[in-house]
């Protein structure tokens, strides 16, 4: 990893550091905020400079990508929307790295394989110019006209390659002082958004699997002159047995992960990567740092954690403006309800049961599928309407306590203000916390001043 060590980048070259002290068996490592949503954004850029650290934020390609994804932004808008955010908070952009997650075919996999990876190799195009310089490649699944089954390692890997090739041609066309992409490969995890899962944990990564899978890749990059991308892969995906669905957790269990902690060092130049940590409890997410799993992958728990926020605003909302005259109630939960419900593509092959599972399941699973809607006209309209309520008319610290009790303790001690904003972002850092934590954040040991 030392050829990242010497990249162009401060901050790239600052995660480069980390994952190199995590190889060398220091117990540090990075997490990724996987999230459009704005207060999740701003809370991770809080507890960066808290911390003085880098901030690693990630869209996926069905989120963001050239023909919008569901949140309607462009590569190019994405990255705008970060650095506006970043200047709104006075937040120094340099700390920044801005990556893609699952870059690859899986927006267009109704689609034949030409159409399919033309479309990915735009994708990876459009997010290099944008400013991305962490680029996961992802060709694992399956496009309309491939074999039925699990692809191979050789098509994934050749795929991967492809991609990797367009990203770094649209490297070229940058200017001479911008860092060069560093790349994650792999993809024993869920696909982009989650998927439903039983009552069994996932198997781990086999060793025998993992290492066939990097020479495959690595034969497939140099058959197309790729070695220096090559040695910007920093990381590769692998399944450590962790998930969780709309009501479990499987938890970390490092036994089984012995062989994958021993491979680092002797078998792979890289760390590994860890998706769906989500909902882990904060000695799990230690001890999956302490072997390796060096880049954490967060999102709907920071969503799920921006969720129970507003849900109860809205009902300290309900409870303290609700009988007074002239103050129209923002009805937030029944407005995302409507919008879920008239739009069921983001959660109807998601959730299970009967209508009365899944109405408790559109409100809390963990799975989160209510993330989808929140940038939604009408459901962003109630959204405010809540905190513009809030903000004129601050509830009693009495209230507070009752729905956000944490929350409500940090008024008392002055650490926010009544101001629902600064009570949403507080609720998302207790998750954010978690991960610094296991991270070795909280304790300056990567300061970047």
């Amino acid at each position: 990893m030392r050829s990242l060590t010497r990249n162009k980048d401060a901050v790239t070259r600052q995660l480069a550091t980390i994952l190199e002290r995590n190889r060398r068996g220091n117990r540090v490592g990075a997490f990724s905020i996987c999230s459009a949503n704005r207060f999740v954004l701003e809370a991770g850029m809080m507890q960066a400079r808290r911390d003085g650290s880098l901030v690693v934020i990630e869209s996926t390609s069905n989120q963001v990508n050239q023909f919008g994804g569901y949140t309607g932004q462009t590569p190019g808008e994405f990255a705008r929307f970060v650095r506006e955010i970043a200047s709104a908070m006075d937040f120094s952009r340099e700390r920044i790295v801005l990556g893609g997650d699952h870059l690859g075919p899986h927006s267009w996999r109704e689609e034949g394989s030409s159409s399919a990876m033309r479309k990915a190799r735009e994708l990876v195009r459009a997010c290099v110019l944008a400013g991305y310089t962490k680029i996961h490649l992802d060709a694992s699944m399956r496009v309309a006209d491939d074999p039925t089954g699990a692809l191979s390692d050789e098509v994934i890997s050749e795929r991967a390659a492809e991609l990797c090739e367009a990203a770094e041609e649209a490297h070229k066309e940058l200017p001479a002082s911008a860092a060069a992409p560093i790349y994650v490969i792999g993809s024993e995890v869920p696909v982009p958004g989650g998927e439903s899962v039983d009552a069994h944990a996932p198997e781990t990564t086999r060793v025998e699997d993992l290492s066939r899978t990097i020479e495959v890749a690595r034969q497939a990059f140099e058959a197309r002159g790729l070695k220096s991308a090559w040695d910007r892969v920093i990381a590769v995906v692998v399944q450590p047995g962790v998930e969780f669905g709309d009501e479990i957790v499987f938890s970390y269990d490092p036994p089984k992960t012995r062989e994958l902690s021993d491979f680092i060092g002797r078998g792979w130049h890289g760390v590994y990567e860890a998706h769906s940590t989500d909902y882990q409890t904060a000695s799990a997410l230690r001890e999956m740092v302490r072997d390796h799993f060096a880049i954490l992958k967060v999102g709907p728990w920071l969503t799920f954690a921006f969720r129970e926020a507003v849900f109860a605003l809205a009902a300290i909302e309900r409870e303290w403006l609700g009988a007074r005259n002239g103050i129209a109630l923002s009805n937030v939960v029944e407005e995302l309800e409507r919008a879920m419900l008239a739009d069921p593509q983001y959660w109807k092959n998601y959730y299970r049961g009967d209508e009365a599972a899944q109405r408790i399941a559109r409100k809390y699973s963990l799975s989160d599928r209510a993330r989808y809607y929140w940038s939604q006209q009408d459901v962003a309209g109630a959204l405010e309407r809540l905190l513009a309520n809030l903000t004129a008319h601050p509830a009693p610290i009495s209230l507070i306590s009752q729905y956000l009790p944490n929350q409500g303790t940090a008024l008392r001690e002055g650490r926010i203000g009544n101001v629902p904003g600064e009570m949403i972002r507080h609720k998302i850092i207790e998750v954010i916390d978690v991960y610094a934590g296991a991270c070795g954040l909280m304790a300056g040991e990567q300061s970047l001043n």
